[in-house]
């Protein structure tokens, strides 16, 4: 299991690994506002917040503890 830094960027791979779904499904949900907006690190380079990335994670356990 991947490890969530404090701060800084995550690639696609290390997302998925912390937050397991497929990447078709993680573009239409950041396409539909449900995962976060990425960011443009270069031309080839895109990454997301290492925070962002943990507020969803705690978002995605509270809803599964509630239901």
């Amino acid at each position: 299991m991947q490890t969530l830094p404090e701060t800084g960027y995550l690639r696609l791979p290390q997302v998925l690994a912390l937050f397991p779904v497929s990447r078709s499904t993680w573009w239409a949900g950041v396409r539909s506002g449900r995962y976060p907006q990425p960011f443009k690190l270069g031309e080839r380079t895109t990454a997301w917040r290492a925070e962002d990335i943990r507020e969803l994670i705690a978002a995605a356990a509270q809803r599964k503890a509630r239901a």
